[in-house]
């Protein structure tokens, strides 16, 4: 057998063992991925940025967060930043999140009755809303 041939037989069994995929996301991928991209730049509305984690987290435990609060939120981490505050947890009636105020930025979200079975550690400064 010439080495010619000896290396076609080759390619074609290494190409037998190869099978493309179909790698087209699912209908549920697809879903999330159109709400972590909405939540990640819907800058227009909210004065905060999402991290990509909370903007995950908030999609799981199915959190919405009005406009309106955001913008209390961001106007009580102003004062808190002003305060020498960076990191702070934010306890509004319904939600618990830790937020970099240096960065205006969420960091993690999660609904209250998860909150009171967490310990929260690196923050200096918390922040209630109660609306």
């Amino acid at each position: 057998m010439t080495s010619i041939n000896h290396q076609r037989m080759i390619h074609e069994m290494n190409q037998s063992f190869i099978t493309k995929t179909n790698t087209k996301p699912t209908q549920a991928q697809q879903n999330f991925k159109g709400l972590l991209n909405a939540e990640l730049n819907n800058d227009n509305d909210i004065p905060v940025k999402i991290s990509k984690h909370a903007a995950q987290r908030m999609h799981e435990r199915n959190i919405h967060i009005q406009p309106e609060q955001w913008n209390q939120i961001y106007d009580r981490m102003q004062e808190a930043k002003s305060m020498g505050i960076k990191d702070s947890l934010v306890l509004t009636n319904n939600e618990a999140m830790v937020v970099n105020t240096d960065k205006n930025t969420v960091i993690t979200v999660m609904n209250r009755g998860e909150a009171n079975k967490h310990i929260f550690s690196n923050i200096n400064g918390t922040i209630l809303l109660d609306n």
